[in-house]
C-alpha cells in the first residue's frame, strides 16, 4: 500500500515545531507565535494532516508515570505467510505498543510495556501462544538513551522557501 507523500517546505516544519513546543494551542495563536496568517496556518495544518504527515495530537504518556516501568523490545521469528495473522494477534495485546515487520534474523519486532517483571513474563508467554511465532527473543530496555522525536530529521534536511507565502519569522 503506497503512502501518499508530500514535499515538506520551511514553513511546513516551522508548524510542526510551533505545534509540537505548544501543543494545546490554537490557530489564531500559532499564527501569531509563527508570523504567518491564520488562514495560511489552518490550511497547512489541514493540508498536512491529509497527506498523513500529522497524525494525531497527543497527550504524549509517559508510561512509568503510568504504572508501566518496565519496557521491552521482542523479536519474533513467524512461520511464512503469517505476517497479516501476527499482526491481527499482536494487536489484540494491549501491552504491544507498536511492532514493525523486519528484515534480518527476526521477522517482526515488538514494543512492549508491562508493569513489573511478571507481567512482562506473561505478556511473553501471551505472545508465544500465538500460533505462527515460531520463537521470540525479548530484551528489556533498562532506560531511555534519545526519547522519540521526529523533528531533528525533519529539521536535517534543507527546505525549500514556501513559494505564494510572505517571509515569517524565523528565516
Amino acid at each position: 500500500m503506497e503512502e501518499q507523500r508530500i514535499s515538506l517546505d520551511q514553513l511546513d516544519t516551522l508548524l510542526v515545531r510551533t505545534m509540537s513546543e505548544h501543543p494545546r494551542t490554537g490557530f489564531l495563536e500559532i499564527s501569531r507565535l509563527t508570523g504567518v496568517s491564520r488562514a495560511t496556518v489552518q490550511a497547512r495544518v489541514q493540508r498536512l494532516e491529509q497527506a498523513g504527515v500529522i497524525t494525531g495530537y497527543g497527550p504524549d504518556i509517559d508510561l512509568p508515570a503510568a504504572g508501566y516501568p518496565v519496557l521491552a523490545f521482542v523479536s519474533l521469528e513467524i512461520a511464512q505467510g503469517g505476517l497479516q495473522e501476527i499482526a491481527e494477534e499482536l494487536g489484540r495485546i494491549p501491552e504491544v505498543l507498536e511492532a514493525y515487520g523486519m528484515t534480518g534474523p527476526a521477522d517482526v519486532n515488538c514494543h512492549v510495556a508491562a508493569s513489573s517483571n511478571e507481567h512482562l513474563q506473561q505478556t511473553l508467554i501471551r505472545i508465544n501462544r500465538i500460533p505462527t511465532v515460531v520463537r521470540s527473543t525479548s530484551v528489556i530496555a533498562l532506560s531511555r538513551v534519545v526519547a522519540p522525536r521526529r523533528l531533528p530529521l525533519l529539521e536535517s534536511e534543507q527546505r525549500p522557501r514556501p513559494s505564494r507565502v510572505p517571509n515569517y519569522r524565523g528565516t
